[in-house]
């Protein structure tokens, strides 16, 4: 499979970057910052330079042409403003959407956030953060021309991966180590059956794929 990602250098695409390119498949990162371009091909990645939050939808929708799925994971980052709260973590997802849409990819992934929510309020960062992110998902889950999952995971952290983990439209709040969270994505790429989910992620007591293959469309 080609599987072009956005957010390529961050700590979940790298590490599904990894995961790709050990089973032979083509991970395409995409970067805003050229200098970051060896980290992924050390991870097994093509990179290519793209600001998502300049780039127009044409120009993206060639990178994504002949894809086999997209996967969002960029982010503005914790220490961004908010101002780039909208145009990264809402903005270029809904960029990146009509993007594959136009390049004729229906897969598209999307790493959210646990909480995600178009009517969150409060006016402090992580609340514009989560309002950005539950207005992209719902942007992504009205694309009648894409085969969307939303993944939303718990805490995040760099522990060493389980490989069990409890995948469910509601959870409830939990820790998952990155490396569990690159390891689903994968295998919901490999799940069509799971289109058309909002699946929260937190650490648990089932095999990944086993995860997977329980949850696939419920």
């Amino acid at each position: 499979m080609r599987i072009v990602i956005a957010g390529g250098h961050g700590q979940i695409a790298l590490r599904l970057e990894r995961l790709l390119a050990a089973r032979g498949d083509e991970a395409v990162g995409v970067i805003r910052n050229p200098q970051q371009s060896e980290d992924l091909r050390a991870a097994g990645a093509e990179p290519v330079v793209l600001d998502l939050e300049s780039a127009s939808v044409e120009e993206t929708a060639e990178v994504l042409r002949g894809a086999d799925a997209v996967v969002f994971a960029a982010g503005a980052g914790p220490d961004s403003g908010s101002a780039r709260k909208d145009t990264v973590d809402r903005g270029a997802a809904v960029l990146f959407a009509d993007a594959a849409e136009m390049a004729g990819v229906r897969r598209y992934v999307v790493v959210s956030s646990m909480g995600a929510d178009p009517d969150h309020t409060g006016d402090e960062v992580f609340d514009i953060y989560q309002r950005a992110k539950g207005e992209a998902d719902a942007y992504v889950r009205s694309r009648s021309g894409l085969d969307w999952t939303v993944l939303r995971p718990g805490m995040l952290t760099n522990d060493a991966g389980t490989g069990q983990v409890l995948l469910a439209a509601s959870t409830g709040r939990g820790p998952i180590p990155r490396d569990d969270v690159a390891a689903v994505l994968l295998e919901l790429l490999d799940t069509p059956a799971t289109a058309g989910l909002t699946l929260e992620l937190i650490s648990g007591a089932r095999p990944v794929a086993v995860a997977v293959k329980d949850i696939a469309g419920n």
